[in-house]
């Protein structure tokens, strides 16, 4: 199904999403896009749906053709003072605050937000595979916190962050077990896997 370039004609809208609220370790990262007219993509599409390749590819095309767009990090100490669901809302907030447009209509992903300086916004469930906007958000955090995972690695190689970006995979949970958490680790979120 292609995706709506627009909910409205009538207002300068900005897409939102967020990327890394599952994790155990890193920021959370959000993203905030505001298109230009006309913007038109075949590809685009969530960004769990698309490769690394593609990401890559289309981060670069987004970067390029937006009107405006801003990407913002907080990191594992700010989640763990005020909780992941607040942490990525304000990651959004933050990354609205950075745009040189303002928006008109918020639009983001999820179920879930906090009012913005009195701007209408609107929850949609799903929004990266419905709204263009939403989708090239969830591309650009994708791949910016992709790309920082990759980097963190290099420091703690033992712990899989290359492929697994943070996630709780099975060599995330070893690691966990054998190395304890590092300085990344969000210390509010389960870190002990030992009584598994």
């Amino acid at each position: 199904m292609a995706l709506l370039t627009r909910l409205s004609e009538a207002y300068i809208e900005a897409g939102c999403d967020e990327v890394g609220r599952g994790c155990l370790c890193g920021p959370v990262v959000a993203a905030a896009v505001i298109l230009k007219e006309g913007f038109q993509s075949d590809i685009i599409n969530d960004s769990k749906k698309l490769s690394a390749k593609q990401r890559a590819e289309l981060d670069l095309f987004i970067r390029e053709n937006a009107l405006d767009y801003a990407i913002t990090e907080l990191p594992a100490e700010y989640i763990d003072k005020h909780n992941i669901l607040n942490a990525s809302i304000e990651a959004m907030h933050r990354s609205l605050d950075k745009l040189h447009t303002r928006p008109e209509l918020i639009l983001v992903d999820g179920n879930r937000f906090h009012p913005y300086h009195f701007i209408p916004h609107r929850c949609i469930v799903k929004g990266d595979s419905k709204l263009m906007s939403i989708a090239c958000a969830s591309i650009l955090a994708k791949n910016y916190r992709d790309n920082l995972m990759i980097q963190l690695h290099e420091e703690f190689p033992q712990y899989g962050w290359n492929k697994n970006m943070g996630y709780p995979t099975k060599t995330h949970r070893e690691a966990l077990k054998k190395y304890g958490a590092t300085p990344y680790h969000r210390k509010s979120f389960r870190l002990d896997y030992n009584d598994e």
